[in-house]
């Protein structure tokens, strides 16, 4: 008899979420995971978790390097998010290297304003 992973229906369901998603859901879904990556590296900081804190840090640092790297230039506000996606990369890098919960709890707010706000423009696109 074969054992049932519990989560499967779980992750096919999250994995039709992200094949179904238009390109602003999926940068919504981004902004989300990389909050929850920075709160995971806090809280693996706090337990000494080295490597779990460098994991975490990594995956919000790969997802702010790939929001860069897709910014279509064209727009006003991308010049706008360059700058800010560089800072956030250098900060969770400085956290990183010296494992400092202080800097993610200073950059964690920056993360939610940027997908607050990314929400807030989808639900007035939405009007339009």
């Amino acid at each position: 008899m074969a054992i049932r992973n519990p989560y499967s229906g779980f992750n096919q369901y999250k994995q039709n979420n992200i094949m179904t998603a238009t390109p602003q859901e999926l940068t919504l879904m981004l902004y989300n995971g990389a909050i929850k990556f920075v709160n995971q590296a806090i809280l693996f900081i706090e337990q000494k978790n080295v490597q779990k804190s460098h994991n975490a840090i990594m995956r919000a640092s790969d997802i702010i390097i790939e929001l860069n790297a897709t910014l279509n230039m064209d727009y006003e506000i991308s010049k706008g998010l360059r700058p800010i996606y560089d800072f956030l990369v250098e900060k969770l890098t400085e956290a990183n290297i010296k494992k400092d919960k202080k800097i993610l709890e200073e950059i964690l707010p920056i993360f939610t304003d940027l997908r607050d706000t990314w929400k807030q423009a989808m639900e007035l696109a939405k009007k339009k």
